[in-house]
Protein backbone atom coordinates (compact mmCIF):
# COMPACT_ATOMS: atom_id res chain seq x y z
CA UNK A 1 0.00 0.00 0.00
CA UNK A 2 1.52 3.15 -1.26
CA UNK A 3 1.02 5.77 1.60
CA UNK A 4 -0.50 9.29 0.73
CA UNK A 5 0.95 11.21 3.86
CA UNK A 6 3.73 11.44 5.91
CA UNK A 7 2.44 9.15 9.38
CA UNK A 8 4.70 8.61 12.27
CA UNK A 9 5.47 5.45 13.32
CA UNK A 10 5.10 4.77 15.95
CA UNK A 11 2.52 6.56 16.35
CA UNK A 12 3.41 8.70 19.77
CA UNK A 13 6.90 8.93 18.76
CA UNK A 14 8.02 12.50 20.44
CA UNK A 15 5.36 12.40 22.82
CA UNK A 16 6.46 13.89 26.12
CA UNK A 17 3.82 11.68 28.32
CA UNK A 18 4.40 8.33 29.81
CA UNK A 19 2.22 5.92 27.86
CA UNK A 20 0.46 2.52 29.29
CA UNK A 21 -1.26 0.19 27.52
CA UNK A 22 -3.94 -2.19 28.72
CA UNK A 23 -3.53 -5.83 27.04
CA UNK A 24 -4.71 -9.12 28.10
CA UNK A 25 -7.58 -11.80 26.41
CA UNK A 26 -10.88 -10.29 25.34
CA UNK A 27 -13.78 -9.82 28.22
CA UNK A 28 -10.91 -9.17 31.18
CA UNK A 29 -11.85 -5.48 32.04
CA UNK A 30 -9.48 -3.16 29.31
CA UNK A 31 -11.96 -1.01 28.46
CA UNK A 32 -13.89 -0.51 32.13
CA UNK A 33 -10.08 -0.19 33.33
CA UNK A 34 -9.50 2.57 30.41
CA UNK A 35 -13.01 4.41 31.40
CA UNK A 36 -11.89 4.23 35.12
CA UNK A 37 -8.81 5.61 34.34
CA UNK A 38 -9.35 8.73 31.60
CA UNK A 39 -12.97 9.73 33.61
CA UNK A 40 -15.11 8.84 30.46
CA UNK A 41 -17.18 6.68 29.01
CA UNK A 42 -15.44 6.78 25.94
CA UNK A 43 -14.40 3.08 25.32
CA UNK A 44 -17.64 0.95 24.63
CA UNK A 45 -18.43 -1.55 27.56
CA UNK A 46 -20.64 -4.62 27.31
CA UNK A 47 -20.57 -8.24 28.93
CA UNK A 48 -19.55 -9.57 25.35
CA UNK A 49 -16.14 -10.97 24.17
CA UNK A 50 -14.42 -9.08 21.58
CA UNK A 51 -16.09 -5.77 21.59
CA UNK A 52 -12.48 -3.67 21.23
CA UNK A 53 -10.80 -4.13 18.18
CA UNK A 54 -8.84 -1.29 17.40
CA UNK A 55 -6.31 0.69 19.31
CA UNK A 56 -8.14 3.74 21.27
CA UNK A 57 -5.92 6.33 22.93
CA UNK A 58 -6.99 8.65 25.59
CA UNK A 59 -5.70 10.52 28.52
CA UNK A 60 -5.62 10.25 32.42
CA UNK A 61 -4.49 12.85 34.94
CA UNK A 62 -3.09 11.24 37.95
CA UNK A 63 -1.69 13.44 40.84
CA UNK A 64 -1.15 16.52 38.33
CA UNK A 65 0.58 14.86 35.75
CA UNK A 66 -0.70 13.48 32.69
CA UNK A 67 -0.54 10.59 30.69
CA UNK A 68 -1.52 8.19 27.92
CA UNK A 69 -4.07 5.58 28.30
CA UNK A 70 -3.89 2.98 25.11
CA UNK A 71 -7.18 0.54 25.14
CA UNK A 72 -6.41 -2.86 22.97
CA UNK A 73 -8.74 -5.59 21.84
CA UNK A 74 -8.42 -8.86 23.27
CA UNK A 75 -5.64 -11.40 22.59
CA UNK A 76 -7.11 -14.41 21.79
CA UNK A 77 -6.01 -17.48 19.64
CA UNK A 78 -9.28 -19.72 19.84
CA UNK A 79 -11.93 -16.52 19.37
CA UNK A 80 -14.74 -18.70 18.73
CA UNK A 81 -16.88 -15.66 18.30
CA UNK A 82 -14.75 -13.73 15.76
CA UNK A 83 -13.77 -14.29 12.22
CA UNK A 84 -10.18 -15.75 12.01
CA UNK A 85 -8.90 -12.74 10.42
CA UNK A 86 -10.48 -10.48 12.53
CA UNK A 87 -8.87 -11.80 15.90
CA UNK A 88 -5.46 -11.98 13.71
CA UNK A 89 -5.64 -8.35 13.48
CA UNK A 90 -6.70 -7.44 17.29
CA UNK A 91 -3.92 -9.40 17.65
CA UNK A 92 -1.69 -6.95 16.27
CA UNK A 93 -3.36 -4.10 16.96
CA UNK A 94 -2.40 -5.09 20.62
CA UNK A 95 0.93 -5.82 20.12
CA UNK A 96 1.91 -2.65 18.17
CA UNK A 97 0.28 -0.89 21.40
CA UNK A 98 3.23 -2.70 23.46
CA UNK A 99 5.81 -1.22 21.27
CA UNK A 100 4.70 2.08 21.89
CA UNK A 101 3.82 1.88 25.52
CA UNK A 102 6.46 2.95 28.28
CA UNK A 103 4.26 0.57 30.51
CA UNK A 104 2.33 -2.98 30.30
CA UNK A 105 -0.79 -3.30 32.48
CA UNK A 106 -1.35 -7.40 31.23
CA UNK A 107 -4.93 -7.84 32.59
CA UNK A 108 -5.99 -11.29 33.78
CA UNK A 109 -9.89 -12.83 34.79
CA UNK A 110 -9.05 -14.22 38.59
CA UNK A 111 -12.15 -16.22 37.78
CA UNK A 112 -10.47 -18.36 34.47
CA UNK A 113 -7.24 -18.41 36.04
CA UNK A 114 -3.93 -18.93 33.04
CA UNK A 115 -5.02 -19.49 29.73
CA UNK A 116 -3.29 -20.69 26.84
CA UNK A 117 -2.86 -17.37 25.27
CA UNK A 118 -1.47 -15.96 28.03
CA UNK A 119 2.10 -17.69 28.00
CA UNK A 120 2.97 -16.47 24.63
CA UNK A 121 1.71 -12.66 25.41
CA UNK A 122 4.07 -12.64 29.11
CA UNK A 123 7.15 -14.17 26.46
CA UNK A 124 6.12 -11.12 23.94
CA UNK A 125 5.93 -8.96 26.76
CA UNK A 126 9.57 -9.66 28.72
CA UNK A 127 11.45 -9.94 25.06
CA UNK A 128 10.16 -6.38 24.81
CA UNK A 129 11.75 -5.39 27.75
CA UNK A 130 8.59 -3.10 28.77
CA UNK A 131 7.88 -2.46 32.20
CA UNK A 132 5.20 -4.55 33.06
CA UNK A 133 2.29 -5.40 35.79
CA UNK A 134 0.01 -8.09 36.41
CA UNK A 135 -4.08 -6.83 37.31
CA UNK A 136 -5.55 -9.92 39.15
CA UNK A 137 -9.47 -8.36 37.68
CA UNK A 138 -12.78 -9.50 38.74
CA UNK A 139 -11.71 -10.57 42.57
CA UNK A 140 -15.65 -9.54 44.11
CA UNK A 141 -16.21 -12.42 45.86
CA UNK A 142 -13.23 -13.79 45.82
CA UNK A 143 -10.16 -14.23 48.31
CA UNK A 144 -7.55 -11.57 46.73
CA UNK A 145 -4.30 -12.94 47.84
CA UNK A 146 -5.48 -16.77 47.08
CA UNK A 147 -6.89 -15.22 43.43
CA UNK A 148 -3.91 -13.87 42.52
CA UNK A 149 -2.01 -16.23 43.57
CA UNK A 150 -1.36 -18.43 40.74
CA UNK A 151 -0.68 -15.19 37.98
CA UNK A 152 3.62 -15.10 39.79
CA UNK A 153 3.93 -18.06 37.77
CA UNK A 154 4.26 -15.73 34.12
CA UNK A 155 6.95 -13.95 35.70
CA UNK A 156 6.02 -10.74 34.93
CA UNK A 157 6.59 -8.89 37.91
CA UNK A 158 4.04 -8.47 40.97
CA UNK A 159 0.33 -9.40 40.81
CA UNK A 160 -2.04 -6.29 41.82
CA UNK A 161 -5.46 -8.10 42.12
CA UNK A 162 -8.59 -5.72 41.84
CA UNK A 163 -12.52 -5.64 41.14
CA UNK A 164 -12.58 -2.40 38.36
CA UNK A 165 -16.40 -2.71 38.10
CA UNK A 166 -16.48 -1.40 41.93
CA UNK A 167 -13.44 0.32 41.70
CA UNK A 168 -11.58 -1.64 44.01
CA UNK A 169 -7.45 -1.81 43.99
CA UNK A 170 -7.47 0.71 41.41
CA UNK A 171 -5.96 3.26 43.52
CA UNK A 172 -3.18 0.74 44.49
CA UNK A 173 -2.07 0.15 40.96
CA UNK A 174 -1.97 3.76 40.63
CA UNK A 175 0.27 4.75 43.13
CA UNK A 176 2.40 1.67 43.39
CA UNK A 177 2.58 1.10 39.47
CA UNK A 178 1.95 4.29 37.55
CA UNK A 179 3.33 6.91 40.01
CA UNK A 180 6.80 5.64 40.21
CA UNK A 181 6.71 5.61 36.16
CA UNK A 182 5.43 9.16 36.36
CA UNK A 183 8.13 10.25 38.60
CA UNK A 184 10.73 9.40 36.38
CA UNK A 185 10.29 13.01 34.56
CA UNK A 186 10.11 14.48 38.08
CA UNK A 187 8.33 14.26 41.48
CA UNK A 188 4.92 14.79 41.24
CA UNK A 189 2.68 17.47 42.55
CA UNK A 190 2.18 15.73 46.05
CA UNK A 191 5.22 16.07 46.57
CA UNK A 192 6.03 19.99 45.88
CA UNK A 193 5.54 22.39 48.01
CA UNK A 194 3.37 25.57 46.96
CA UNK A 195 6.52 27.46 46.08
CA UNK A 196 7.25 24.35 43.82
CA UNK A 197 4.24 24.12 42.38
CA UNK A 198 3.90 27.62 40.84
CA UNK A 199 7.30 27.89 40.15
CA UNK A 200 6.48 24.76 37.77
CA UNK A 201 3.63 25.95 36.36
CA UNK A 202 5.01 28.97 35.36
CA UNK A 203 8.10 27.16 33.96
CA UNK A 204 5.56 24.94 31.54
CA UNK A 205 3.31 27.71 30.50
CA UNK A 206 6.39 29.23 29.43
CA UNK A 207 7.53 25.77 27.69
CA UNK A 208 4.34 25.67 25.57
CA UNK A 209 4.08 28.99 24.22
CA UNK A 210 7.75 28.92 23.39
CA UNK A 211 6.86 25.78 21.35
CA UNK A 212 3.39 27.47 19.80
CA UNK A 213 5.47 30.06 18.82
CA UNK A 214 7.94 27.86 17.09
CA UNK A 215 4.88 26.80 15.23
CA UNK A 216 5.32 23.38 17.49
CA UNK A 217 1.59 21.85 17.64
CA UNK A 218 0.53 19.94 20.67
CA UNK A 219 -1.87 18.08 19.27
CA UNK A 220 -0.02 16.22 16.32
CA UNK A 221 2.07 13.99 18.81
CA UNK A 222 -0.80 13.15 20.87
CA UNK A 223 -3.69 10.85 19.35
CA UNK A 224 -6.04 11.05 22.12
CA UNK A 225 -9.76 10.53 21.47
CA UNK A 226 -10.76 13.59 23.63
CA UNK A 227 -9.85 16.62 20.91
CA UNK A 228 -11.85 19.17 20.60
CA UNK A 229 -14.55 16.69 22.68
CA UNK A 230 -14.97 19.94 25.18
CA UNK A 231 -12.12 21.57 25.51
CA UNK A 232 -11.14 24.59 23.51
CA UNK A 233 -7.53 24.30 22.62
CA UNK A 234 -7.85 27.57 20.90
CA UNK A 235 -8.81 29.70 24.47
CA UNK A 236 -6.18 27.32 26.06
CA UNK A 237 -3.60 28.72 24.25
CA UNK A 238 -4.46 32.05 24.32
CA UNK A 239 -5.05 32.29 27.85
CA UNK A 240 -1.11 30.87 28.50
CA UNK A 241 0.02 33.15 26.22
CA UNK A 242 -1.99 36.48 27.68
CA UNK A 243 -0.45 35.16 31.44
CA UNK A 244 2.76 34.95 30.39
CA UNK A 245 3.06 38.55 28.39
CA UNK A 246 0.39 40.27 31.31
CA UNK A 247 -2.07 40.95 28.56
CA UNK A 248 -6.06 40.65 29.12
CA UNK A 249 -7.26 37.38 27.64
CA UNK A 250 -10.31 38.93 26.00
CA UNK A 251 -8.31 41.35 24.43
CA UNK A 252 -6.15 38.26 22.94
CA UNK A 253 -8.71 36.52 21.37
CA UNK A 254 -10.62 39.54 19.72
CA UNK A 255 -7.03 40.16 18.08
CA UNK A 256 -6.98 37.15 16.22
CA UNK A 257 -8.38 36.88 12.83
CA UNK A 258 -7.99 33.17 12.19
CA UNK A 259 -9.54 30.95 15.41
CA UNK A 260 -9.32 27.82 13.35
CA UNK A 261 -5.73 28.18 11.85
CA UNK A 262 -3.89 26.61 15.04
CA UNK A 263 -6.11 23.31 14.65
CA UNK A 264 -6.27 20.35 12.52
CA UNK A 265 -9.30 19.72 10.24
CA UNK A 266 -11.11 16.93 11.77
CA UNK A 267 -13.14 15.09 9.17
CA UNK A 268 -15.20 11.43 9.96
CA UNK A 269 -15.84 8.79 7.61
CA UNK A 270 -19.49 7.66 7.57
CA UNK A 271 -21.74 5.59 5.93
CA UNK A 272 -23.01 2.03 5.86
CA UNK A 273 -22.15 -1.20 7.03
CA UNK A 274 -19.30 -2.81 4.57
CA UNK A 275 -19.31 0.30 2.48
CA UNK A 276 -15.31 0.67 3.11
CA UNK A 277 -14.79 3.43 5.66
CA UNK A 278 -12.01 1.42 7.02
CA UNK A 279 -10.19 0.49 4.23
CA UNK A 280 -10.86 4.33 3.36
CA UNK A 281 -9.65 5.08 6.46
CA UNK A 282 -6.03 3.22 5.96
CA UNK A 283 -5.76 4.26 2.46
CA UNK A 284 -5.01 7.66 3.55
CA UNK A 285 -2.79 6.67 6.58
CA UNK A 286 -0.69 4.69 4.49
CA UNK A 287 -0.86 1.49 6.79
CA UNK A 288 -3.36 -1.18 8.13
CA UNK A 289 -4.05 1.31 11.12
CA UNK A 290 -7.13 -0.04 11.68
CA UNK A 291 -9.30 -3.35 11.70
CA UNK A 292 -10.86 -4.83 8.18
CA UNK A 293 -12.39 -7.10 7.09
CA UNK A 294 -14.84 -8.35 4.22
CA UNK A 295 -18.07 -8.43 6.48
CA UNK A 296 -20.17 -5.87 7.83
CA UNK A 297 -19.89 -4.48 11.35
CA UNK A 298 -15.95 -4.92 11.69
CA UNK A 299 -15.94 -1.19 13.70
CA UNK A 300 -17.45 -0.76 16.26
CA UNK A 301 -16.50 2.27 17.98
CA UNK A 302 -15.18 5.98 16.57
CA UNK A 303 -11.33 6.20 16.23
CA UNK A 304 -9.67 9.32 15.90
CA UNK A 305 -6.42 9.11 14.45
CA UNK A 306 -3.86 12.61 13.21
CA UNK A 307 -2.77 12.54 9.70
CA UNK A 308 -0.15 15.07 8.31
CA UNK A 309 -0.10 15.21 4.36
CA UNK A 310 2.73 17.63 3.39
CA UNK A 311 2.50 20.85 5.93
CA UNK A 312 -1.56 20.45 6.89
CA UNK A 313 -2.51 18.18 10.05
CA UNK A 314 -5.95 16.21 9.85
CA UNK A 315 -7.92 13.99 12.45
CA UNK A 316 -9.29 11.76 10.66
CA UNK A 317 -12.30 9.81 12.71
CA UNK A 318 -13.28 5.81 11.64
CA UNK A 319 -16.94 5.20 12.59
CA UNK A 320 -19.31 2.19 12.67
CA UNK A 321 -21.53 1.70 9.97
CA UNK A 322 -25.09 2.72 10.20
CA UNK A 323 -28.05 0.49 9.41
CA UNK A 324 -31.78 0.74 9.20
CA UNK A 325 -33.14 1.47 12.60
CA UNK A 326 -35.65 -1.75 11.94
CA UNK A 327 -32.75 -4.12 11.42
CA UNK A 328 -30.94 -2.84 14.58
CA UNK A 329 -31.29 -5.58 17.25
CA UNK A 330 -28.43 -5.81 19.55
CA UNK A 331 -27.31 -3.52 22.00
CA UNK A 332 -24.02 -3.01 21.03
CA UNK A 333 -24.79 -1.94 17.58
CA UNK A 334 -26.93 0.73 19.17
CA UNK A 335 -24.14 2.33 21.03
CA UNK A 336 -22.17 2.44 17.87
CA UNK A 337 -24.42 4.04 16.64
CA UNK A 338 -24.11 6.76 19.05
CA UNK A 339 -20.80 7.21 18.60
CA UNK A 340 -21.31 7.56 15.43
CA UNK A 341 -23.53 10.32 15.10
CA UNK A 342 -21.51 11.91 18.05
CA UNK A 343 -18.46 11.93 15.54
CA UNK A 344 -20.87 13.51 13.10
CA UNK A 345 -21.26 16.51 15.55
CA UNK A 346 -18.11 16.77 16.47
CA UNK A 347 -16.30 17.08 13.41
CA UNK A 348 -15.33 19.97 11.02
CA UNK A 349 -16.27 18.01 7.68
CA UNK A 350 -18.19 14.77 6.80
CA UNK A 351 -17.26 12.39 4.19
CA UNK A 352 -19.74 10.54 3.26
CA UNK A 353 -19.32 7.06 1.52
CA UNK A 354 -21.61 5.46 -0.42
CA UNK A 355 -21.18 2.02 -2.03
CA UNK A 356 -21.25 2.24 -5.99
CA UNK A 357 -22.62 -1.07 -6.86
CA UNK A 358 -25.72 -0.67 -4.43
CA UNK A 359 -26.62 2.89 -5.67
CA UNK A 360 -28.06 5.36 -3.57
CA UNK A 361 -30.15 3.87 -1.03
CA UNK A 362 -32.78 5.59 1.84
CA UNK A 363 -30.21 5.10 4.71
CA UNK A 364 -27.92 7.33 2.68
CA UNK A 365 -29.90 9.96 2.19
CA UNK A 366 -31.00 9.70 5.81
CA UNK A 367 -27.45 9.87 6.89
CA UNK A 368 -27.20 13.14 5.03
CA UNK A 369 -30.13 14.70 6.38
CA UNK A 370 -28.39 14.17 9.67
CA UNK A 371 -25.33 15.35 8.60
CA UNK A 372 -27.23 18.66 7.30
CA UNK A 373 -28.79 19.17 10.56
CA UNK A 374 -25.47 19.06 12.26
CA UNK A 375 -24.34 22.08 10.33
CA UNK A 376 -21.00 19.64 9.05
CA UNK A 377 -19.46 20.62 5.43
CA UNK A 378 -19.83 17.87 3.14
CA UNK A 379 -17.84 15.48 0.63
CA UNK A 380 -19.28 12.68 -0.85
CA UNK A 381 -17.60 9.86 -2.40
CA UNK A 382 -18.82 7.21 -4.03
CA UNK A 383 -17.12 4.12 -3.71
CA UNK A 384 -15.78 0.82 -5.18
CA UNK A 385 -16.01 2.60 -8.59
CA UNK A 386 -13.27 0.20 -10.16
CA UNK A 387 -14.28 -2.57 -12.40
CA UNK A 388 -17.68 -1.05 -13.50
CA UNK A 389 -18.99 -1.10 -17.27
CA UNK A 390 -19.22 2.34 -18.76
CA UNK A 391 -23.59 2.09 -18.98
CA UNK A 392 -23.37 1.49 -15.02
CA UNK A 393 -20.95 4.36 -14.66
CA UNK A 394 -23.50 6.57 -16.17
CA UNK A 395 -27.22 5.21 -14.56
CA UNK A 396 -25.08 5.82 -11.36
CA UNK A 397 -24.27 9.49 -12.26
CA UNK A 398 -27.76 10.09 -13.07
CA UNK A 399 -29.38 8.89 -10.33
CA UNK A 400 -26.72 10.79 -8.33
CA UNK A 401 -28.32 13.94 -10.65
CA UNK A 402 -31.80 13.10 -9.53
CA UNK A 403 -32.02 12.19 -5.48
CA UNK A 404 -28.78 14.37 -4.52
CA UNK A 405 -29.53 17.56 -6.09
CA UNK A 406 -30.72 19.30 -2.98
CA UNK A 407 -27.18 18.75 -2.06
CA UNK A 408 -25.85 20.38 -4.83
CA UNK A 409 -22.76 22.59 -2.83
CA UNK A 410 -21.03 19.12 -2.00
CA UNK A 411 -18.36 18.12 -4.19
CA UNK A 412 -18.49 14.19 -5.80
CA UNK A 413 -15.99 11.72 -6.17
CA UNK A 414 -15.36 8.68 -7.76
CA UNK A 415 -12.59 6.18 -5.81
CA UNK A 416 -11.51 3.35 -5.17
CA UNK A 417 -10.52 2.98 -1.55
CA UNK A 418 -8.54 -0.57 -1.99
CA UNK A 419 -6.84 0.18 -5.34
CA UNK A 420 -6.34 4.05 -3.81
CA UNK A 421 -7.78 5.88 -7.12
CA UNK A 422 -9.16 9.03 -6.64
CA UNK A 423 -8.16 9.27 -3.11
CA UNK A 424 -6.05 12.13 -2.76
CA UNK A 425 -8.42 14.59 -4.65
CA UNK A 426 -10.20 13.87 -1.50
CA UNK A 427 -8.36 16.21 0.56
CA UNK A 428 -8.63 19.21 -1.69
CA UNK A 429 -12.04 18.81 -0.98
CA UNK A 430 -11.91 18.68 2.32
CA UNK A 431 -9.61 21.54 2.64
CA UNK A 432 -12.31 23.49 0.80
CA UNK A 433 -15.07 22.95 2.42
CA UNK A 434 -12.95 23.65 5.87
CA UNK A 435 -12.05 27.04 4.11
CA UNK A 436 -15.83 27.58 3.10
CA UNK A 437 -16.98 27.47 6.25
CA UNK A 438 -14.37 28.58 8.61
CA UNK A 439 -14.07 32.14 6.44
CA UNK A 440 -14.72 35.21 7.90
CA UNK A 441 -16.81 37.65 5.65
CA UNK A 442 -17.58 41.82 6.37
CA UNK A 443 -20.76 42.66 7.07
CA UNK A 444 -20.02 45.39 4.54
CA UNK A 445 -19.60 42.65 1.51
CA UNK A 446 -22.75 40.78 2.83
CA UNK A 447 -24.70 44.29 2.58
CA UNK A 448 -23.83 44.15 -1.31
CA UNK A 449 -24.43 40.86 -1.90
CA UNK A 450 -28.02 41.44 -0.44
CA UNK A 451 -28.61 44.24 -1.91
CA UNK A 452 -27.34 43.04 -5.29
CA UNK A 453 -30.18 40.30 -4.87
CA UNK A 454 -32.47 42.28 -3.85
CA UNK A 455 -32.13 44.51 -6.85
CA UNK A 456 -32.00 41.66 -8.95
CA UNK A 457 -35.43 40.00 -7.99
CA UNK A 458 -37.50 42.07 -5.47
CA UNK A 459 -39.05 39.95 -2.05
CA UNK A 460 -42.99 39.20 -3.16
CA UNK A 461 -45.46 41.50 -1.89
CA UNK A 462 -47.32 39.89 1.47
CA UNK A 463 -51.14 41.58 2.57
CA UNK A 464 -50.39 44.00 0.71
CA UNK A 465 -47.30 45.26 1.40
CA UNK A 466 -44.06 44.17 0.42
CA UNK A 467 -41.30 42.14 2.18
CA UNK A 468 -38.20 44.59 2.93
CA UNK A 469 -34.95 43.65 3.50
CA UNK A 470 -32.80 46.05 5.27
CA UNK A 471 -29.42 44.76 6.17
CA UNK A 472 -27.38 42.16 7.16
CA UNK A 473 -24.55 40.79 9.24
CA UNK A 474 -22.69 37.39 10.16
CA UNK A 475 -23.83 35.49 13.04
CA UNK A 476 -21.57 32.90 13.29
CA UNK A 477 -18.99 30.46 11.51
CA UNK A 478 -18.42 27.03 11.08
CA UNK A 479 -21.03 26.94 9.40
CA UNK A 480 -21.24 30.66 7.95
CA UNK A 481 -25.10 31.55 9.55
CA UNK A 482 -26.31 34.93 8.15
CA UNK A 483 -28.24 37.28 9.81
CA UNK A 484 -30.79 39.79 7.78
CA UNK A 485 -32.89 41.86 9.52
CA UNK A 486 -36.27 43.35 7.73
CA UNK A 487 -40.53 44.15 8.06
CA UNK A 488 -42.74 41.28 7.67
CA UNK A 489 -39.53 38.60 6.94
CA UNK A 490 -41.60 35.85 8.39
CA UNK A 491 -43.35 35.63 5.57
CA UNK A 492 -40.49 34.94 3.32
CA UNK A 493 -41.58 32.22 1.43
CA UNK A 494 -38.92 29.09 1.39
CA UNK A 495 -38.16 29.63 -2.60
CA UNK A 496 -37.08 33.29 -1.82
CA UNK A 497 -34.91 31.93 0.80
CA UNK A 498 -33.06 29.32 -1.22
CA UNK A 499 -32.77 32.27 -3.83
CA UNK A 500 -30.93 34.66 -1.20
CA UNK A 501 -28.68 31.65 -0.16
CA UNK A 502 -27.74 30.66 -3.47
CA UNK A 503 -26.66 34.39 -4.24
CA UNK A 504 -24.47 34.12 -1.08
CA UNK A 505 -22.89 30.70 -2.13
CA UNK A 506 -22.10 32.34 -5.68
CA UNK A 507 -20.55 35.88 -4.36
CA UNK A 508 -18.88 34.66 -1.79
CA UNK A 509 -16.95 31.05 -3.81
CA UNK A 510 -18.74 28.64 -0.60
CA UNK A 511 -18.44 25.46 -1.53
CA UNK A 512 -18.55 22.46 0.59
CA UNK A 513 -20.38 24.10 3.71
CA UNK A 514 -24.06 24.72 3.89
CA UNK A 515 -25.58 28.63 4.10
CA UNK A 516 -27.99 29.46 7.61
CA UNK A 517 -29.90 32.13 6.87
CA UNK A 518 -31.45 33.20 9.66
CA UNK A 519 -34.36 36.45 9.33
CA UNK A 520 -35.16 39.14 12.01
CA UNK A 521 -38.02 41.54 12.34
CA UNK A 522 -37.30 44.63 15.13
CA UNK A 523 -40.53 44.62 17.59
CA UNK A 524 -42.41 47.50 19.56
CA UNK A 525 -40.37 47.00 22.95
CA UNK A 526 -43.80 48.71 24.52
CA UNK A 527 -46.27 46.45 22.38
CA UNK A 528 -47.51 44.98 25.63
CA UNK A 529 -47.50 47.78 28.15
CA UNK A 530 -50.30 49.67 29.14
CA UNK A 531 -51.41 53.06 26.90
CA UNK A 532 -50.35 55.82 29.31
CA UNK A 533 -53.77 57.53 31.14
CA UNK A 534 -54.50 61.16 30.21
CA UNK A 535 -53.54 63.44 32.38
CA UNK A 536 -56.86 64.88 34.61
CA UNK A 537 -57.48 69.06 35.07
CA UNK A 538 -57.78 70.16 38.68
CA UNK A 539 -61.33 69.96 39.04
CA UNK A 540 -61.69 66.47 37.08
CA UNK A 541 -59.47 65.93 39.75
CA UNK A 542 -61.89 66.82 42.95
CA UNK A 543 -65.39 66.13 40.97
CA UNK A 544 -62.94 62.40 41.25
CA UNK A 545 -62.47 62.80 44.84
CA UNK A 546 -66.21 63.45 45.47
CA UNK A 547 -67.18 60.59 43.45
CA UNK A 548 -65.29 58.58 45.76
CA UNK A 549 -66.32 59.95 48.77
CA UNK A 550 -69.94 59.34 48.19
CA UNK A 551 -69.04 55.84 47.40
CA UNK A 552 -67.45 55.28 50.64
CA UNK A 553 -70.23 56.65 52.19
CA UNK A 554 -72.77 54.70 50.72
CA UNK A 555 -70.92 51.53 51.36
CA UNK A 556 -70.89 52.07 54.75
CA UNK A 557 -74.96 52.71 55.24
CA UNK A 558 -75.25 49.43 53.29
CA UNK A 559 -73.05 47.91 55.65
CA UNK A 560 -75.05 49.00 58.67
CA UNK A 561 -78.35 47.92 56.92
CA UNK A 562 -77.51 44.63 56.43
CA UNK A 563 -76.19 44.54 60.16
CA UNK A 564 -79.37 45.45 61.03
CA UNK A 565 -81.02 42.93 59.05
CA UNK A 566 -79.06 39.64 60.45
CA UNK A 567 -79.98 40.58 63.81
CA UNK A 568 -83.57 40.21 63.54
CA UNK A 569 -83.37 37.35 61.27
CA UNK A 570 -81.33 35.79 64.36
CA UNK A 571 -83.99 37.18 66.72
CA UNK A 572 -86.76 35.68 64.90
CA UNK A 573 -85.19 32.32 65.15
CA UNK A 574 -84.72 32.59 68.74
CA UNK A 575 -88.08 33.10 69.36
CA UNK A 576 -89.98 31.00 67.07
CA UNK A 577 -91.96 33.74 65.31
CA UNK A 578 -90.97 32.93 61.93
CA UNK A 579 -88.93 34.98 59.73
CA UNK A 580 -89.19 38.78 59.74
CA UNK A 581 -87.29 40.86 57.35
CA UNK A 582 -87.36 45.03 58.23
CA UNK A 583 -87.93 47.27 55.64
CA UNK A 584 -85.15 48.49 53.59
CA UNK A 585 -85.41 52.21 53.66
CA UNK A 586 -85.03 54.28 50.94
CA UNK A 587 -81.00 55.90 49.86
CA UNK A 588 -81.42 59.29 50.03
CA UNK A 589 -79.49 61.39 47.34
CA UNK A 590 -77.68 64.35 48.95
CA UNK A 591 -75.54 66.35 46.69
CA UNK A 592 -72.97 67.72 47.44
CA UNK A 593 -72.43 71.40 46.36
CA UNK A 594 -69.29 72.89 45.06
CA UNK A 595 -67.79 75.84 46.24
Amino acid sequence: MRPLCVYSKPILQGCYMKVVALVGCPNVGKSTFFNRLTKTRDALVADFPGLTRDRKYGRALYEGREFVVIDTGGIAEDATNQPEEVTSKMTNQALLAIDECDLVLFMLDARAGILPGDYSVADYIRRSGKKCAIIANKVDGLDPETAGAEFYALGLGEVYPTAIVHGRGVNNVLEDVIAPLLREEGPLDCDLTDEELEAREESKRALELAQWEEGYQFLENVPVDMVGGGFDWYEHKEKARARLKGEDVEKAKEEQKTPFADLPIKFAIVGKPNVGKSTLTNRMLGEERVVVADHPGTTRDSIYIPLERGDKKYIVIDTAGVRKRRKVNEAIEKFSIVKTLKAIEDCNVALLVIDAQSHVTDQDLSLLGFILESGRSLVIAVNKWDGLDVKVKDEIKLELNSRLGFVDFARVHFISALHGTGVGNLFDSIDEAYASATTRHSASMLNRILRAAVEEHEPPISGGRRIKLKFAHAGGYNPPRIIIHGNKVSKVPDAYKRYIINCYRKSLNIMGSPVIIDFKEGENPFADEKPAQKRQTQSQMRAQKRQEANERMWARASQKQDKAERQAIAKARREGTGLVLAKRPKKKTTTVKSK
